[in-house]
């Protein structure tokens, strides 16, 4: 069983539908919507402000989500991959959207609908990254726009992969 604590009077709100790691770590203000999985390791501190994660979340392997105290919330929409060991600070990412290994999102950034962020990307605070790019780099920068092959092959795929993926730890 994942560890699951309250913090503040805030204990998270986790559908049954969902699933989660024996060893995640979910905290304090964090709603999660429906047919999400959180996977080994991966951490969501909810403790110093909001999480809001929309449905079909993935959220891989050693990931951290998190916030800034009083500042930022951190907003996930649809369909959305974290990879693994990515970190994803106090920012608002749109649906669609994969957030690649190894990379860090920060503060106040906005990644709007249909993005890729590459595996190790560093993506500054107050970045904004419009619909239907792809970003790499340290710091990241646009390197092309997302085709409808690259959605299909990649954001879409991988989306649906850790739904299944999930369902093989539910038997």
């Amino acid at each position: 069983m994942a560890l699951i604590k309250t913090c503040k009077g805030n204990t998270p709100i986790i559908p049954d539908s969902c699933w989660l790691s024996e060893n995640s770590t979910i905290v304090g203000e964090v709603e999660m919507g429906e047919n999400c999985s959180v996977w080994f390791n991966a951490v969501i501190r909810g403790d110093v402000n909001s999480i809001k994660i929309g449905k079909n979340v993935n959220i891989q392997d050693g990931a951290v989500l998190h916030c800034t105290y009083e500042k930022t919330k951190l907003i996930l929409g649809d369909n959305v991959s974290v990879g693994h060991n990515a970190c994803v600070h106090g920012c608002k990412v749109g649906s669609n959207v994969l957030i690649g290994m190894n990379s860090t999102v920060m503060d106040n950034c906005i990644i709007e609908d249909n993005c890729i962020i590459a595996a190790g990307a560093v993506v500054l605070e107050g970045t904004k990254i419009n619909s239907g790019s792809i970003y790499a780099g340290v710091p990241a920068k646009m390197v092309k726009k997302l085709t409808p092959q690259l959605f299909e092959n990649e954001v879409k795929r991988i989306a649906n992969n850790y739904r299944m993926y999930a369902g093989w730890f539910e038997e």
